[in-house]
């Protein structure tokens, strides 16, 4: 395994860096206070050709290896968490699904666009009754001649009101259970098809996330993605797929709070010398420097598995359990770090606290993950025969 990036990578982490300080740093109060992402940060973003980091050159993407896509999300973490997010949304599980599952045409038709941003993607899978039993779903699709009936409705989709691409999942036959579900793509704007009014979160202030309504929603056969009956299947390859993406920003994040407080420790003084000084400031420091060099090995371990099309299941579900305790254990030292500067608003650190707490949730929960990696070790190691 070499993690050495090429130049073209180093280059393009070096613009992102330069970005994430220059622009976005400077108006993430803004983003706070008025819970939008301002529109020049997106067409900056566009030109950058961030939006078309995960999608083939073929499509006008910049192809990245899972690898070099980690790289760059690394960068994009050290900002503002919501910005981040809906840029990650649209390259992870926003396209993914397209860029794996989709045919000649559905690719052709979705992915240039979506490459440059013109066009923003979203992944509607959870419900009220169906969030970490994802195959629970209640919203169907009934086939009639050439298209389907969708009716129903998700919540907490992520880049909800930006979107104007979702892979939705909706059960198409409701007697075979997880095998009776389809995954379709379906256009903003389409009759019938609603988006609610944002939802008020903890965290993530600028993605806005909200509930999507179906009543009677006209989808053309040609938008199911995949096969009909593989959606739930999809939906886990999805998911699995951006856990490493998960946790390289979950690294980033963690690297621009240790950052924050190494310089505040040096900085600061109290008795006469800087707090950097005694030992239980630099216990906390130390402790946050190795969970981070340990999930920077983790991270870039299986997004290269990833990369060699290796079976991850366990490995994804690892690393996103791990990124996301390591994210959040060190917004907790990097706050105590700050003492009362980390628990206010006009300082970085409370924003980092608060948006720390939803990647324990999102795109399966640890208690999930555990679940997933317990049923894995059983898969390895139950007998034989």
């Amino acid at each position: 395994m070499n993690f050495q990036f090429s130049e073209e990578i180093e280059s393009l982490k070096e613009i992102v860096r330069k970005f994430v300080k220059e622009e976005v740093e400077p108006v993430a109060n803004q983003i706070e206070e008025e819970n939008a992402i301002p529109p020049h940060l997106v067409s900056m973003s566009k030109e950058m050709g961030l939006f078309g980091l995960s999608i083939p050159e073929e499509y006008d993407g910049l192809g990245l290896s899972m690898v070099d896509k980690c790289a760059i999300l690394e960068e994009l973490a050290k900002t503002h968490n919501g910005y981040t997010t809906l840029i990650s949304c649209h390259i992870g599980i926003g396209s993914v699904g397209i860029v794996e599952f989709g045919n000649e045409e559905q690719k052709k038709k979705y992915l240039p666009k979506m490459a440059t941003g013109e066009w923003i993607g979203a992944f509607a899978l959870t419900e009220p009754d169906a969030g970490s039993n994802a195959a629970n779903l209640k919203t169907t699709a009934v086939r009639r001649e050439d298209k389907y009936i969708i009716n129903g409705s998700k919540h907490y989709i992520t880049n909800a009101h930006d979107a104007h691409v979702f892979t939705v999942m909706a059960v198409t036959d409701p007697t075979k259970g997880a095998r009776g579900i389809t995954s379709f793509i379906v256009e903003k704007g389409t009759p019938g098809f609603e988006i609610g009014a944002p939802e008020k979160k903890l965290g993530l202030r600028g993605s806005n996330s909200a509930e999507l309504y179906f009543e009677n929603v006209e989808i053309p056969a040609e938008n199911v993605l995949g096969t009909e009956g593989e959606g739930y299947i999809n939906a886990l390859k999805i998911l699995a797929n951006g856990r490493a993406s998960m946790a390289a920003r979950c690294l980033g994040s963690s690297e621009r709070l240790l950052e924050h407080s190494m310089e505040h420790a040096l900085e600061r003084k109290q008795f006469d010398q800087p707090i950097f000084n005694f030992q239980a400031i630099q216990h906390m420091i130390a402790d946050m420097a190795l969970q981070i060099e340990s999930l920077r090995s983790f991270t870039y371990r299986v997004a290269w598995m990833v990369d060699q099309g290796e079976r991850v299941v366990k490995e994804a579900a690892m690393v996103k359990l791990y990124g996301s305790e390591v994210y959040n254990k060190v917004a907790d030292s990097a706050l105590q770090v700050h003492g009362g500067l980390g628990y206010m608003k006009d300082f970085p650190i409370e924003r980092f606290f608060r948006d720390a707490r939803i990647t324990r949730i999102y795109e399966g929960t640890s208690e999930i993950q555990r679940n997933i990696i317990a049923s894995e070790l059983n898969r390895e190691y139950a007998p034989r025969g």
